[in-house]
């Protein structure tokens, strides 16, 4: 990858990470609009196989997500200038808030417009989430779309913790895999 495409992948790395507000799945979407959508450098389902991996991985999805994502693009150099990327940000604006916390956390206004935040993050979510299972739904591929609705409900209903839902539907997958070579 030459150095003007480093230099973008840079830019928007350290964009995405600077007004990303809500966590790892939101900038998960904004990484597909970018790199899938507006730069066409990843396709969608290589995408869903980097943020599978990002997402199964130790630590923040937002961080892994750059990894891998820098790691497809340009190699060990494209993980170093996706992870400085994505970090640098809120590096800069903890170190910032760490000054001022006090007057920063008993502010009205700085209170409200948290809690305002909190609701368009929910919407950004649930859109990573449509994002996600849409190519699914497309293809009609139903054993996906059962697992997706089984570890959806078991977390959100019965509140089973996302490892060992992970590591069901690993066995569920794998099983499935085997049943389907099996069959032929």
């Amino acid at each position: 990858m030459d150095t003007k495409k480093l230099w973008k992948m840079f830019t928007s790395m350290f964009y995405l990470s600077a007004c990303t507000f809500g966590g790892g799945y939101v900038i998960v979407s904004l990484i597909r609009d970018v790199f899938v959508k507006k730069y066409h450098w990843i396709d969608d389902d290589e995408m869903l196989d980097l943020v599978a991996i990002a997402q199964s991985s130790p630590g923040a999805i937002a961080v892994n997500g750059a990894i891998v994502v820098g790691y497809k693009l340009a190699g060990i150099l494209g993980v170093i200038v996706a992870l400085l990327a994505t970090i640098l940000p809120p590096f800069m604006i903890l170190s910032l808030v760490s000054l001022v916390y006090d007057a920063f956390i008993a502010n009205l206004w700085i209170r409200w417009l948290l809690e305002g935040m909190q609701a368009g993050v929910v919407a950004i979510i649930l859109s990573v989430c449509l994002d996600m299972a849409m190519p699914y739904c497309k293809q009609k591929d139903r054993i996906s779309i059962l697992f997706f609705a089984i570890a959806l409900c078991a977390n959100s209903i019965f509140n089973i913790p996302v490892v060992v839902i992970i590591l069901c539907v690993i066995c569920m997958a794998c099983i499935e895999v085997i049943w389907q070579r099996y069959k032929r």
